[in-house]
């Protein structure tokens, strides 16, 4: 796991003045690569890669990276693992290659020159981004993992092409001068993240997972695809599993196992999160079975009662045996996280759970270098709520006639009010019931399952997001046409959800937030093997009796009582609409003012303004749009208005 960033001026350069040049924008993400700092240049052609290695394999020189192949044709700088690297290494020795050290960015690099960049990327199982440099061709590779674990920018700003896994790296270049992308802003508002390949800087685009960019000396661009998520998933509905339930259940058994065993290769400390749902228990269960010590596991309690899984984390850990390291999340907590988060977030992002998920990487570092996670388990087998609630909607609208869902919609506006909210909360012990109310109030409105589906998403409407930027968000079409490639309404949701929500928000959370600390999270059920197979099985392995990850839990029940994890799914929520009006107060009001709204872009503060009125008098909770807002402001306060890149 590192951290690389470069550019290409295709001028003839002088070493020294790249090099400097290049130094700097490392600097600005050491974080993701605290160990050792390597460049790499052609300065007839202004190209150089600067790269940031936190050591996981190979802890020696023999693993510095930019790293030349071994006919010199290639050079590489990599940010990430390729698990199975062992066996590949063997493979290509039986082939007469020979390697100077253990890592696998050489068994990488003589994979590319064995077999060819696709046909590598094929066989690597893994997480990666990297930018591969063909002195022959003098071609320039930008490629990234199956499903985008790890992120990759590039783009053309004032004839330099930049590269890297972060967009601040490229801030203390000379020629580095972005504006807003205001189309991506408007989309960063309805969906709380910058969807799909677009960044926020104008000019900078991000690469799709699966897929190669190709650069050629004249700055001609070619996209290819060596992984089509939409083709894997026709594939495995033409090619159906036909297991019964317990032999589905050995064959995924098995293929976790051998996920995880993968990804428990490191020569450095290693362990894991465990929140105490489905997912993380089971990868901590496999680690356990295959761990001759206990594993270090880490989770993340909240002093609020109806917010802390804590206690399940630690009963599932005393049972599995594991040395168990739990942080109770207080107000002040959040406060003193909140202001840091733009230095690592350097695209506006506002999913809540990325302060917890910022904490318990900051407690894991304390203890290990490499951390293990469970995501990926909702996506492929129909974990999130929406997708049961989005068919009960679906089916339950069929019974309201259009001309009573005004009236209906209305009286659920009232029962959401916060000061109602009490009173409704003696029949539920549902958290967040006021918005979620409010949402429901919206989905009875909505006419066809896409838009079901697509309001579950956001938090502002498209509609909204034009009135407060003077530009539509027109990315749902986007969404639409990957929704319609799927054959019911269930899959629909997940296709779509792992095309856009894992990398864009779920992974990029994981990326920043980890890699804050200089900590590596990986993640066992992002295999694409365990992916395909999911693809293969029938939904009713999947979501069963509106239980979603059916599968799964069957596996679980092998390592933990069954009675140590059923229960509601939480997730990483957090109690923001209280401390929006406690301790976080002082600070949304500074960043919700007319005056910092108007210099941050926002066309018209006033509906923003509105809502933060109503949220302070309990008359609505906006907490999820609201903080989609702040987030907004606290970053364009760190990189439009507080500039702080030095310049060569």
């Amino acid at each position: 796991m590192c951290g690389f960033t470069g550019f290409w001026n295709r001028s003839p350069s002088k070493k020294e003045e790249l090099e400097k040049i290049a130094s700097l924008m490392a600097k600005e993400i050491s974080f993701r690569g605290p160990d050792s700092t390597g460049l790499w240049s052609d300065a007839r052609i202004g190209l150089i890669f600067a790269h940031l290695r936190l050591s996981i394999i190979d802890l020696n020189i023999t693993g510095h990276q930019p790293m030349i192949s071994a006919s010199g044709r290639y050079i590489i700088s990599y940010n990430g693992e390729i698990y199975n690297y062992r066996n590949l290494r063997k493979e290509l020795e039986q082939k007469g290659c020979s390697f100077k050290g253990s890592s696998d960015t050489e068994v990488m690099l003589a994979s590319i020159e064995t077999w060819g960049l696709e046909a590598a990327l094929s066989k690597f199982i893994g997480m990666f981004a990297f930018a591969l440099w063909d002195t022959q061709t003098q071609c320039l590779f930008l490629a990234r993992d199956r499903f985008g674990v790890k992120p990759l920018f590039y783009g053309i700003i004032n004839n330099v092409l930049f590269f890297g896994s972060q967009p601040r790296s490229f801030m203390p270049h000379p020629s580095w001068h972005s504006t807003l992308n205001q189309n991506a802003l408007s989309d960063y508002f309805v969906y709380s993240y910058v969807p799909g390949t677009q960044s926020i800087y104008q000019g900078l685009q991000k690469v799709s997972p699966g897929h190669i960019v190709s650069i050629d000396k004249n700055f001609t661009f070619k996209i290819s695809c060596y992984w089509n998520l939409e083709e894997r998933y026709q594939y495995g509905l033409q090619n159906p599993l036909n297991l019964s339930e317990l032999d589905a259940m050995n064959q995924l058994d098995s293929l976790l196992e051998d996920a995880i065993k993968l990804r428990m290769v490191s020569d450095v400390p290693l362990g894991a999160f465990l929140s105490g749902g489905i997912d993380s228990s089971l990868v901590v269960s496999l680690m356990q079975k295959h761990s001759p010590q206990a594993v270090k596991t880490f989770s993340i309690g909240f002093s609020e009662a109806g917010f802390n899984e804590a206690p399940f984390a630690k009963k599932i850990a005393n049972h599995l045996g594991t040395d168990h390291f739990e942080y109770i999340l207080k107000e002040k907590d959040a406060l003193d996280i909140i202001p840091k988060l733009p230095e690592f977030y350097d695209e506006p992002f506002a999913d809540s759970s990325q302060i917890p998920t910022f904490l318990v990487s900051k407690i894991a570092r304390e203890h290990v270098t490499v951390s293990l996670s469970g995501d990926g388990g909702d996506e492929f087998f129909s974990g999130y709520t929406r997708y049961s609630t989005g068919n009960h909607l679906k089916n339950l609208l069929r019974f309201f006639p259009s001309s009573l869902r005004p009236s209906l919609s209305a009286c659920l506006r009232i029962a959401a009010k916060p000061h109602l909210e009490k009173l409704v909360q003696i029949f539920s012990s549902q958290t967040h019931l006021s918005h979620k109310l409010n949402k429901l109030s919206e989905l009875i409105m909505m006419q066809s399952p896409f838009e079901i589906y697509h309001s579950l998403l956001i938090h502002f409407s498209p509609q909204e997001a034009e009135v407060i930027t003077e530009h539509r968000s027109y990315f749902g079409e986007t969404l639409k046409k990957i929704f319609l490639t799927a054959q019911n309404f269930t899959e629909a949701m997940q296709l779509t959800d792992i095309s856009l929500y894992l990398p864009d928000d779920i992974l990029t959370k994981v990326d920043r937030a980890s890699m804050a600390h200089s900590l590596e999270a990986r993640e066992p059920l992002l295999d694409h093997r365990i992916a395909e197979f999911s693809f293969a099985l029938p939904l009713s392995y999947k979501l069963k009796q509106n239980q979603g990850k059916w599968i799964l839990r069957q596996i679980l029940k092998r390592y933990i009582p069954e009675s140590y994890f059923e229960r509601p799914k939480q997730g990483f929520g957090l109690p923001i609409d209280q401390w929006l009006r406690g301790a976080l107060k002082d600070w949304a009001n500074t960043l919700l003012s007319i005056n910092a709204l108007k210099d941050s872009g926002i066309s018209n503060p006033l509906p923003i303004r509105k809502r933060w009125g109503e949220h302070l008098s309990q008359t609505r909770n906006w907490q999820y749009s609201l903080w989609g807002i702040l987030m907004y402001q606290a970053w364009h306060q760190r990189y439009f208005k507080n500039i702080s890149f030095q310049k060569p």
